[in-house]
């Protein structure tokens, strides 16, 4: 199976440090050959390895109030440049700390390929933070979501939740361990979050950042809206001060030490 790794990025939340960064982890972390290709609106910025193509056509506004990120629609067209057979799909701001290979080497050629989603194991919700398809394969997903963008979105909300639901001939899931979310899998429950920080598992091959954390705010061990971590008791006392985050228990749980292995996986 050819390697063929896409990422998608558009206006300037991430930009050309993170597809950066993303093709030298990735560059770290496969065997040779592969390609990798970025659709995006700009290029400017972008190592020259990365083979930029214009963002794929989206013949729909795009949901108002949906959380889901609909953008990402492009990606199900008929065609992706001059890309042919299965595609394995990384979000910009996950870190790749193990050997991708195995992603090309799982399941079949025609299969759709998802994450698993710890946070609902009942529902048995597929990520699309990392996700392997055929070129075109998805394409009735991409009409019936230009045909009623809102009524979509309303009935799914989140777009992994759509492809989950709808990819033609169903999907399956990657091994459980092989992709963990930062926040679930890794942070540690409280109390032991206030001594212990993040650890990676030797045989974590993706890490995600879905919600409100991404790798450089791990680095650091706070939460997008908040400062750096400071120390235990300094956050123990913000229950106290009216500066707590959310409720008692959010607040105790949304404390974590600084994973300053972050810092050696996402990197140039």
């Amino acid at each position: 199976m050819k390697k063929q790794i896409i990422c998608i990025n558009w206006g300037t939340k991430y930009g050309p440090p993170y597809i950066n960064r993303l093709y030298a982890m990735v560059a770290r972390n496969i065997t040779p050959p592969f390609t990798f290709t970025c659709f995006t609106d700009s290029s400017e910025g972008v190592r020259p390895e990365v083979r930029c193509e214009p963002l794929p056509p989206l013949d729909a506004p795009l949901p108002a109030k949906s959380p889901g990120i609909w953008n990402k629609a492009r990606l199900w067209s008929a065609e992706l440049a001059d890309l042919t057979g299965p595609v394995l799909f990384l979000d910009l701001d996950l870190l790749v700390t193990g050997s991708l290979d195995g992603f090309f080497e799982h399941g079949e050629e025609d299969d759709v390929i998802l994450a698993v989603n710890p946070v609902r194991p009942l529902e048995r919700l597929g990520q699309t933070s990392i996700y392997r398809f055929p070129v075109g394969k998805l394409l009735p997903l991409k009409q019936a979501f230009e045909a009623d963008p809102e009524g979509i979105a309303g009935r799914f909300r989140y777009e992994q939740r759509f492809v989950t639901r709808t990819a033609p001939g169903g999907i399956k899931f990657w091994p459980r361990r092989w992709v963990l979310l930062f926040r679930h899998d890794l942070i540690p429950v409280f109390p032991i979050n206030f001594f212990r920080p993040p650890r990676l598992p030797k045989d974590a091959r993706v890490v995600l950042f879905a919600g409100h954390l991404n790798p450089p705010e791990a680095i650091e061990g706070r939460w997008k809206s908040g400062r750096a971590t400071k120390t235990p008791l300094q956050h123990l006392a913000a229950l106290f001060t009216g500066k707590r985050r959310g409720g008692i228990r959010q607040h105790l749980s949304h404390y974590y030490l600084p994973a300053d292995w972050v810092a050696e996986h996402w990197r140039e």
